[in-house]
């Protein structure tokens, strides 16, 4: 019998393209930009017109309700609540980069500078709800190639173009490594389908682990350590961050991460529908690559971090700390869930929460300095913030509040994230044989790099208020861009202040919190 012919696969496959009506929003708005934009190059004129489309694909999310696939087995996507929650950090990240933007995008290709961020923010919209490894490798393209014309667009001296080529070129390894993972995967299961995937692999290695198996997990961990910039995959981030637009840089240091551990966990089964069903369990060895990957990359970005005296190499090397802090989530979610002494935090559910404060706090950092660059005044070095509490005292209160997020200091969302994720680690179950006390051993030294990462930060904030500018920053009159800040200095503040709906939502997005809600 011709599988096709079954009504509930019919079901499942037509109802793709409500699944993406958000994402088709959006496309069509880039497709729109990109086809009259070279008759009418107006940055208010496509600045209106891809906000627009923002705004329609959010509508389009929050009135459809979608209903999950008859068979999750041959759908390509699927509407779980970590979709939802991704596709919904998508569509704001993409709203906030528009303003933040505005002063780039003025400089003669604004339609293809808006059509090309809505095609990322798509991108990482699609790869939440990927079930299939040609959707989640396609999704990811669509955040990679964008990224790469956002690059080159404004390329006009030597490292402009260096940042331009040197991302493109380690992006292409990436989804070599990628490709080849998945290629393994495939041969495996017989299947591309991550659900049947995921089933067929948790049976397997459930009898006896495969060597190919693992191999074809170490390549995915090796392509998305890549976009989560973690060690040894890290090495271009201060050489783009420091040549590239800021504005396009912001985009970098958040929209890959998010599509990077959101398609590793995919893959890994950590946001299955059943969290117990989990192809690479605490006995395989991969939690401990992870642990070791997570121990390098919080650790090499905090101390490199430490010798930079350019604002943006150190914030490269922050960035390359965080996506360690980040990693501690996917760490915990390898943990036995079935396991009664599973951990309070269950690891996923702190991954969300602290991709939103890390979004707002990052992205925050970055619109400063785009704020106060001018082209004959670039914001390069720290220093070139001397004074800056003098000269323009709320700029420079949005970027305290930034740092201090970025350190974790309470009443900030940034001390939510790593409260949960340091939580997590702590009260991970001790009592597995590969592991042992591994897990709080992560803690600690997660809380000794925090330490560490403290100093740079605060040296940031002592130039601002401690040192007279030589030279202050000229006035901005990039009002969009101030307001950015302001909005993201405010979510950082409100959600340090009251964390209450950021936690619900991520622990309703992760499988594991709600496994634990259910039992419970």
């Amino acid at each position: 019998m011709n599988p096709l012919s079954d009504p509930a696969v019919q079901q499942t496959l037509t109802g793709v393209f409500r699944l993406a009506l958000p994402e088709i929003v959006l496309l069509g708005t880039a497709c729109l930009a990109f086809l009259v934009g070279p008759f009418a190059n107006r940055r208010w004129l496509w600045f209106a017109a891809a906000l627009a489309g923002v705004a329609g694909a959010m509508v389009v999310a929050g009135v459809m309700k979608a209903e999950p696939p008859a068979v999750p087995t041959v759908a390509p996507l699927i509407p779980d609540a970590a979709a939802a929650f991704v596709r919904w950090l998508a569509l704001i990240s993409a709203a906030v980069f528009l303003f933040v933007s505005w002063p780039e995008a003025g400089r003669g290709h604004a339609a293809e500078y808006y059509g090309c961020l809505l095609v990322a923010a798509a991108g990482v919209s699609l790869t939440g709800r990927a079930n299939d490894l040609i959707t989640l490798f396609l999704a990811l393209e669509l955040l990679s190639i964008p990224t790469y014309i956002l690059l080159y667009l404004p390329a006009q001296d030597r490292p402009n173009q260096e940042a331009a080529v040197k991302y493109f070129l380690l992006s292409v390894l990436s989804s070599a490594l990628l490709l080849f993972g998945f290629s393994y995967l495939y041969g495996l299961t017989g299947t591309t389908n991550i659900t049947a995937i995921v089933d067929t692999l948790t049976r397997a290695n459930a009898a006896e682990l495969s060597p190919m198996a693992l191999l074809a997990a170490v390549l995915v961990v090796a392509a998305a350590g890549f976009r989560v910039t973690a060690v040894p995959f890290h090495f271009y981030a201060p050489d783009v961050y420091e040549g590239g637009p800021a504005g396009v840089v912001a985009q970098i240091a958040f929209l890959p991460k998010v599509a990077g551990l959101v398609a590793l966990a995919r893959v890994l089964g950590l946001l299955a529908a059943d969290p117990r069903h989990q192809p690479f369990p605490v006995d395989t060895h991969l939690p401990l690559l992870l642990w070791v990957v997570a121990v390098l990359t919080m650790s090499v970005g905090n101390v490199l971090a430490l010798l930079q005296d350019n604002l943006r190499r150190m914030l490269a090397y922050s960035g390359v700390a965080h996506g360690g802090y980040l990693l501690i989530g996917l760490v915990v979610a390898t943990s036995l869930p079935d396991n009664p002494g599973r951990p309070a935090v269950g690891g996923m559910d702190a991954v969300f929460v602290y991709l939103a404060a890390y979004g707002a706090m990052t992205v925050g950092a970055f619109a400063v300095v785009l704020y106060l660059s001018t082209p004959d005044r670039p914001i390069d070095g720290i220093d070139d913030l001397a004074g800056l509490g003098e000269s323009h005292p709320v700029t420079a209160g949005c970027m305290t509040v930034f740092l201090l997020s970025l350190i974790g200091i309470p009443l900030t969302a940034g001390f939510v994230g790593k409260l949960l994720l340091f939580v997590g680690a702590f009260t991970a179950p001790a009592d597995t044989l590969s592991m042992g006390h591994l897990y709080q051993v992560l803690a600690v030294i997660a809380a000794v790099n925090s330490a560490v990462g403290a100093y740079y930060y605060l040296r940031v904030i002592g130039v601002m208020y401690l040192r007279s500018p030589v030279r202050p920053p000229a006035d901005s009159r990039s009002l969009p861009t101030k307001l950015a800040v302001l909005a993201l200095a405010g979510f950082t503040l409100v959600f340090g202040i009251y964390p209450d709906p950021l936690v619900k939502a991520g622990r309703r997005a992760a499988p594991v919190a709600a496994t634990q809600t259910a039992d419970g």
